[in-house]
């Protein structure tokens, strides 16, 4: 495979295909990591990519291994990417009165946070040798402060930018970037669910252009849309008094139903 490479987890569906798609328009070759890779081969079907410049792995970022070999797996075959896009999540509400939502919890750090960190390992080694890369996590604006009923989604984002935002320290003057994109509601399987208003929602395919559009332009950090950056920043200086009442009657994000397999 010739040209530019990009690998990306959670490609089987939402965000991760749409960045996978605009990469590919872009005529970057592709590194797509799932645990549903059968997804991933109808898509790629279906939209007419090549499989010259396909390649597709099995991974499961909250098992450790799994994801850490895919990586290694990735560059054997293809190489040191040029951009590594973490972009598995997973999302749904908590109630900490409930044991087994404790469990949830653990599965939501697991996925996008400790996920996140498993997604680069592999690549940030061989990337600093080569002396350029790009690292690029995808968080959420519910990172920037939290909603009732989301702490355990908006805690792992908290948690994902945070750990950007120090590995972007770490790689400085190595030559490899790090990039933390913040979406507000994008229109894909983990907001199907909320019952909430979703002011401003992007198709994926206009988050993908977007964020394509900012990481290629070297941003450490951007909220997608730009209207969700204000309305984040007006709640992070809301007192909290104002800020609870604001959220009092807002719905909360369903509970899983059953455990993640």
């Amino acid at each position: 495979m010739g040209g530019k490479l990009v690998f990306i987890t959670g490609a089987s569906s939402g965000i991760g295909q749409a960045l996978a798609m605009r990469y590919y328009q872009a005529g970057w070759s592709l590194a797509l990591a799932a645990r549903r890779t059968g997804a991933i081969e109808q898509w790629a079907r279906a939209s007419g990519v090549s499989p010259d410049r396909l390649m597709i792995y099995t991974a499961d970022v909250a098992d450790l291994d799994s994801i850490v070999d895919a990586g290694r797996a990735c560059m054997i075959r293809q190489g040191v990417p040029d951009r590594v896009i973490a972009n598995a999540g997973v999302s749904f509400g908590i109630d900490t009165a409930v044991r087994e939502d404790l469990d949830g919890m653990q599965d939501l750090f697991a996925v996008n946070t400790v996920g996140m960190a498993a997604t680069f390992h592999p690549f940030v080694e061989p990337m600093r040798a080569r002396g350029s890369g790009t690292l690029v996590g995808i968080a959420s604006v519910t990172g920037i402060r939290g909603l009732p009923g989301h702490g355990g989604y908006c805690a792992s984002k908290a948690a994902a930018i945070s750990y950007c935002e120090s590995l972007r320290g770490e790689m400085r003057g190595s030559g490899v970037k790090v990039v933390t994109l913040c979406p507000g509601y994008v229109d894909t399987p983990l907001t199907s669910g909320d019952t909430h208003s979703k002011p401003f929602m992007l198709s994926p395919g206009q988050f993908a252009e977007r964020a394509f559009r900012a990481i290629e332009a070297g941003t450490s950090y951007r909220v997608i849309p730009w209207q969700m950056a204000i309305v984040a920043k007006l709640l992070r200086l809301m007192p909290n008094a104002l800020f609870d009442a604001v959220l009092a009657d807002r719905p909360r994000k369903p509970r899983r139903k059953t455990a993640r397999r």
